[in-house]
């Protein structure tokens, strides 16, 4: 499991060295955007409206809009000590409180954290004041130059760090369309209601849900596969067509080598041989002799 963050939790004058996971993953099938005529995937290029022309990573900038066309513009710099400014390499718990006092609403992601370094102790101390309290810690973290709210408490003997939604990022409910006024209902309507649900009330038990719509679309894949119906984008093609040209040429070099070594070898044996058998020879060295002499 990849560690995508390190730091403390803290709380009153107890500091605990933590490593952070990603407790979920996404399992959604992304599909990629082809050409229908060759299924080359299609590439979604930066371009500015005004100057109608693609634009580098090197000449974007950052900017708010504060009012619809108008922006000021953060430089990198800016940013950059902005975040050094409030980065803070710890969990500082500031509240401790019942879980059933949180909506689910406010939950966003969840994390996985394990003790860091000689933290051991001090992590499993913590892990058992929880669960005999029965309390979650309600803490501060910035993660990724955003400062978050967030709630500890402990899942199956690791303690889960959920970042947890700001008031101000729930939208009101009230603007909800067409929501209908808390009015009296049938009370035969009711009762009947509630039977149903007693019926169908069980424990929560997460292995017995699975989404089918996302393993119907990796059977459908599969099958496609069995049938041979895999397609290749030009793209593709060509690069491999380098890749085998590439390797042809190696193998023309390698046995270019092979072949020249041969010959030199032939030479050199008529050379030992030549002052036993080859008579010519040594008459075109005494020639050469004279010329340098002369």
């Amino acid at each position: 499991m990849h560690t995508m963050w390190k730091g403390s939790i803290s709380f009153g004058l107890v500091n605990i060295p933590i490593k952070m996971f990603s407790a979920t993953e996404d399992k959604d099938i992304k599909l990629r955007t082809l050409h229908k005529e060759c299924h080359s995937p299609i590439k979604y290029e930066k371009v500015c409206p005004n100057c109608e022309k693609e634009v580098e990573q090197s000449d974007l900038v950052k900017g708010y809009e504060y009012v619809k066309g108008k922006y000021v513009i953060l430089s990198d710099d800016e940013l950059k000590q902005l975040k050094e400014e409030h980065e803070d390499k710890s969990v500082k718990i500031i509240d401790f409180v019942k879980l059933e006092d949180i909506d689910p609403i406010y939950f966003n992601r969840s994390y996985f954290l394990g003790p860091g370094e000689n933290g051991s102790k001090a992590y499993s101390l913590l892990r058992e004041a929880l669960s005999d309290t029965k309390k979650i810690g309600v803490a501060e973290i910035t993660i990724r130059s955003k400062q978050q709210l967030a709630i500890v408490r402990v899942y199956k003997d690791c303690l889960v760090m959920e970042t947890v939604h700001y008031p101000d990022e729930v939208r009101n409910v009230s603007e909800v369309p067409s929501v209908p006024e808390r009015k009296a209902v049938d009370q035969k309507e009711l009762d009947t209601a509630i039977t149903l649900i007693d019926q169908l009330t069980t424990e929560f038990d997460p292995e017995k849900y699975a989404d089918d719509y996302r393993e119907a679309v990796l059977r459908l894949v599969q099958e496609k596969i069995n049938k041979e119906e895999g397609t290749t984008t030009p793209a593709d093609t060509d690069k491999s067509n380098v890749v085998d040209l590439m390797s042809a040429l190696q193998a023309s070099i390698e046995r270019t080598k092979d072949q020249g070594e041969k010959p030199v070898k032939k030479k050199t044996e008529a050379k030992v041989g030549e002052t036993k058998a080859d008579d010519t020879k040594p008459k075109k060295r005494t020639t050469r002799k004279k010329k340098a002499s002369s």
